[in-house]
């Protein structure tokens, strides 16, 4: 797939994290408003939407990475666009919950083209000295276009609810078709390639699962990733519902809903604007320690944060907490992106590594949703927010951990650098491109 006029990757990146929050912006800001009104949704069924589309992506998340890192980075990143923006064109259309289920179903199932791939391609063209200042920039890039995303989105759903949702779809597939023409590809190296596709793709995914189990860090941020995953589900599904049932919105003409929805998703943008700026003039010396010790100071405030929504008796600190959890969401992801990246250093296993760990999330959010769905529908909505919160502890245990090993895993290198085979030990040491060993199985 070759661009008729191929732009810079930094300036693709930017444009796409413009381009991409913008149209999610339309659709997700409505989203559990058309779920609620449109619908009529319980919390239980909420909460497995969210579940499905995590089971999708559990089911793709390795195998498609492991396609981007076989054939193309950006064939998987244009297959994964279109497919998302089809699955909310869908979700969209028919106001259904089978429907609904359906096209979270197919919007997983694009993500997964994606997961890995982006975050792989974008390294390998500009480097991994400068992604992390690049993943901090692109952030704000993103509040930027989710900003316009969000103002569009209530313009657009006092006409319709269910055209937002699918209006957001299609500008997905625009920016897809629109990347196959204007993106580079020249820092990944395509594999040699063996007897069927499929023993490629089959020695690129053992090469992958290798070179995580040779690397105790990643293994340590897998752990972290299950237990965030399975957190963030509750607070992602019923948040709004939380907003609409428990504590109430004051009217506003006659959308209140998806006016204050609107709102609070304009505050949440500018807020990250502003203190994105500060995390990208943080990148241009940082360590492993510091990033360890970013993510630790974040996610500590996200879990008060989570705790204060769940019991939060007025609109005010509701608003005040929902705005801190996802500032401080928002700002680790880089972050947490710029520390796997740096594990990570056979460039060929790339896609497939972030993969594997994006897995780790979906595993997650698949375990813990529906126990935190029926807690939300049998007891409480703020029983079943209370309870995502507490899964975040195990993660802030671990990054603790993290932080006093200055950002290592030092134990248990020893103790597996000691056990493993002799091409596993030197993927451990970071000495490259990493060659599986049949006296390691």
């Amino acid at each position: 797939m070759t661009g008729l006029r191929q732009l810079p990757a930094a300036k693709v990146y930017y444009l796409g994290e413009l381009w991409l929050a913008l149209a999610w912006g339309v659709t997700f800001t409505v989203t559990a408003v058309y779920f609620v009104s449109d619908v009529g949704m319980n919390p239980f069924q909420l909460v497995l939407v969210g579940t499905v589309m995590e089971l999708s992506i559990f089911l793709f998340e390795v195998p498609t990475g492991v396609i981007a890192d076989t054939y193309s980075r950006r064939l998987s990143l244009v297959i994964g666009w279109v497919t998302m923006g089809a699955g909310m064109i869908l979700v969209g259309s028919v106001a259904s919950f089978p429907f609904v289920l359906l096209g979270y179903g197919i919007w997983g199932l694009g993500y997964t083209f994606t997961s890995g791939a982006y975050q792989a391609w974008i390294t390998d063209e500009v480097g991994v000295d400068r992604v992390g200042k690049v993943f901090a920039r692109g952030q704000q890039f993103a509040y930027a276009g989710g900003l316009v995303g969000i103002v569009l989105s209530v313009v657009v759903a006092s006409w319709s609810l269910g055209f937002a949702v699918a209006l957001g779809g299609g500008l997905a597939v625009v920016y897809g078709l629109f990347a196959a023409l204007v993106m580079p590809e020249h820092g990944f190296t395509r594999p040699e390639r063996q007897r069927g596709a499929m023993r490629s793709m089959g020695t690129t995914a053992a090469r992958g699962v290798r070179f995580v189990r040779a690397q105790p860090l990643l293994i340590l941020l897998m752990v972290i990733t299950f237990f965030a995953g399975a957190s963030t589900e509750s607070f992602d599904r019923l948040w709004e519902a939380q907003f609409i049932r428990e504590i109430g919105l004051p009217g506003i003409g006659s959308l209140d809903p998806v006016v204050w929805f609107g709102l609070f998703g304009v505050v949440s943008m500018l807020l990250g604007l502003v203190a994105s700026e500060v995390l990208v003039r943080r990148f241009e010396r940082v360590g492993q320690a510091r990033l360890a010790r970013l993510l630790l100071i974040f996610s500590t405030v996200q879990t008060a944060a989570a705790v204060g929504f769940a019991f939060a008796g007025n609109i005010v600190f509701a608003s005040a907490t929902m705005w801190l959890y996802y500032l401080t969401r928002s700002l680790i992801a880089p972050v947490y992106m710029t520390w796997l990246n740096e594990q990570i250093t056979d460039s060929t296993v790339r896609a497939t590594v972030i993969s594997i760990t994006g897995q780790s999330d979906a595993i997650g959010q698949v375990v813990g949703g529906p126990g935190l769905g029926a807690l939300g529908t049998i007891f409480s909505l703020r029983t079943a927010l209370a309870a995502g919160a507490s899964l975040l502890l195990p993660a802030l245990a671990l990054y603790g951990r993290a932080v006093r090993h200055g950002g290592a895993e030092p134990e248990l290198e020893a103790l597996s650098v000691a056990d493993l085979g002799p091409s596993r030990r030197a993927a451990a040491a970071g000495d490259g491109v990493f060659e599986p060993d049949a006296r390691d199985d």
